[in-house]
């Protein structure tokens, strides 16, 4: 066990108070502070107490540092990804690639050059993801009921969304037709579309009808904002998470939480975002199937609480530590992150005591973890 540095990515969607007071520094943050990448992955690979960045020291013993059963499965890297989210604005509407196309798309492009400015993998690997927040998280995550979508989108009244809500109820068209349809609009066409509809939206007085008034704000012409109106709006209580599998289409609109995900960072953007935008490619990879329910299922055994996800690269624990050590026998690498007091985290090599936003690193051959203290603490695992 030894300490884990992460890096900070400033990107513009970011907050500038919640990780840097979850840490402890000086609000607000110089920039907006979106993510802390805790892992291997090579964009930015975490540093080990002792100056190694994780993805060599990995590389050097990743028999020991991984545990055979996870280097047997996974080869010679971490199969995971955690990080501190802070969402201060929405994030980009994305989904993410399954296996099959993230190796695909990862081999065509490696043939057009891998510093190509239209690039969209910039690795092999899924990125199926579980986000647990640590505060009120706003969200939009998956297709809704085309047929609930249309009965809302008819009664903002916007006499141009008409077609929308008939190819909704087109049991042969449905959001196969209807996402592209969106997407494939001009931004002069959205314009006034997006301010009729936030101007009927702004008369109602519920949490859907508020996203599409933020959106309609920060992005008048997308039609992201358009497709918003297809998919699931959830508020996530601290402790409730959401999975997204592949293909998932989804926006983090506003909040504060952990993700883990699989160790890649292939995004497929369609919107709210003035990153690159690739239309034809996120239609390639989206699942078009309903969601009628998107937040995760909870399982609590005493102090510790998991969100089982149907994938093999990661799992997540979260600990609520009052003063009893708590012994956790996970087999393969670790990575602890503490999100609230005072906590210790110990392995048959050594221990570390965490304070709020910091983390740790245990090799999976260093046996069980025991926790103690005070706090909060989240374990990320194979």
């Amino acid at each position: 066990m030894q300490g884990l540095y992460g890096v900070i990515r400033n990107y513009a969607w970011g907050s500038q108070v919640d990780i840097a007071r979850l840490q402890g520094r000086e609000v607000p943050a110089d920039l907006p502070e979106a993510e802390e990448w805790l892992g291997a992955h090579h964009s930015a690979p975490s540093t080990l107490h002792d100056g190694r960045p994780l993805d060599d020291a990995i590389a050097s013993a990743p028999v020991e540092m991984l545990g055979q059963r996870v280097y047997d499965r996974f080869g010679a890297k971490l199969p995971f990804l955690l990080k501190l989210l802070a969402a201060g604005k929405p994030l980009s509407l994305q989904a993410h690639p399954n296996s099959r196309q993230a190796h695909s798309g990862h081999q065509r492009e490696l043939r057009i050059g891998i510093d190509a400015a239209y690039r969209n993998y910039v690795d092999d690997n899924h990125k199926p993801e579980l986000l647990v927040a640590l505060t009120e998280f706003r969200a939009m995550c998956g297709f809704r009921d085309p047929l609930a979508a249309a009965a809302d989108i008819e009664a903002l009244g916007v006499p141009e969304l008409a077609a929308l809500c008939a190819t909704l109820r087109d049991p042969k068209a449905g959001l196969h037709r209807a996402v592209p349809d969106l997407l494939g609009l001009s931004r002069k066409e959205c314009r006034g579309i997006i301010d009729a509809a936030a101007k009927a939206a702004a008369e109602l007085d519920t949490e859907d009808a508020a996203d599409l008034v933020n959106l309609a704000r920060s992005y008048p012409d997308d039609p992201g904002v358009l497709v918003s109106l297809l998919l699931n709006h959830i508020t996530l209580q601290p402790g409730e998470g959401v999975y997204l599998p592949a293909g998932n289409l989804h926006a983090y609109l506003k909040g504060f939480g952990v993700e883990i995900m699989a160790a890649s960072d292939n995004v497929l953007r369609g919107g709210l975002t003035n990153k690159r935008v690739d239309v034809q490619e996120l239609l390639r990879v989206l699942d078009f199937r309903k969601i009628d329910e998107p937040r995760a299922i909870i399982e609590d055994a005493g102090p510790v609480r998991s969100w089982p996800v149907p994938i093999e690269d990661f799992g997540l624990r979260r600990i609520e530590l009052t003063g009893e050590p708590q012994t956790i026998d996970i087999d393969g690498p670790r990575i602890c992150l503490s999100t609230g007091g005072s906590v210790t985290v110990a392995d048959d090599r050594g221990e570390v005591t965490l304070s709020p936003g910091r983390a740790a690193f245990s090799a999976g051959t260093a046996g069980p973890i025991v926790a103690s203290g005070e706090g909060e603490l989240f374990i990320a695992s194979a």
